[in-house]
């Protein structure tokens, strides 16, 4: 019985390889971009998965040379994207990203950027399947936000937006697999 059982489960990882290659080329993430006259490339796209659902797909462009180790690092650009599978309600969002700064930052720091990031939050909608919200930080760490390709938040605080994208590119974010896979050398 054991035996069969393994047998059932290496035979099952091709198909979910194939099934997370079928997410990745539906979200059709881009694989070049130019921020402030830089180009950037696609790096890495996963997908995060919850209770065995698909929620959304990203994708992270730095520049090429760029080590990945560290990504929101001062004087380099990066674009992350995120392609959503599911309908999902903008207040349990934005609880979500309040639970993710909760780990990643003690509570005076929090106060302190609770304003912005409370600014950056009031333009969330709720989110329905086929929807991407987009964050590029240029050189300067300026971040734009869009939704649907149409630019909602801008800001120039590199505070706010090394802070908002360490959201799922820093430790104790809202996944470290996640941030794993996006941060993998190849």
């Amino acid at each position: 019985m054991l035996i069969r059982t393994i047998l059932l489960f290496l035979c099952a990882l091709p198909l979910a390889a194939l099934a997370s290659e079928k997410r990745l080329a539906e979200a059709d993430f881009p694989t070049r971009l130019e921020v402030g006259g830089e180009e950037l490339v696609m790096r890495n796209a996963s997908i995060l998965e919850y209770l065995f659902v698909d929620v959304y797909s990203a994708a992270l462009l730095t520049p090429p040379e760029q080590l990945l180790d560290n990504p929101i690092l001062p004087g380099q650009p990066l674009h992350l994207e995120l392609y959503y599978y599911r309908d999902i309600d903008r207040d349990d969002v934005i609880k979500a990203a309040w639970v993710a700064l909760g780990r990643q930052y003690d509570e005076a720091t929090l106060a302190d950027i609770r304003p912005k990031v409370d600014a950056l939050h009031a333009t969330f909608t709720d989110i329905s399947a086929g929807d991407r919200y987009a964050l590029t930080l240029d050189a300067d760490h300026a971040l734009s936000l869009k939704y649907n390709n149409e630019e909602i938040f801008r800001s120039e605080d590199p505070e706010l937006a090394r802070t908002y994208v360490g959201i799922w590119l820093k430790e104790n974010g809202l996944s470290d697999g996640l941030r794993e896979r996006l941060t993998a050398s190849r």
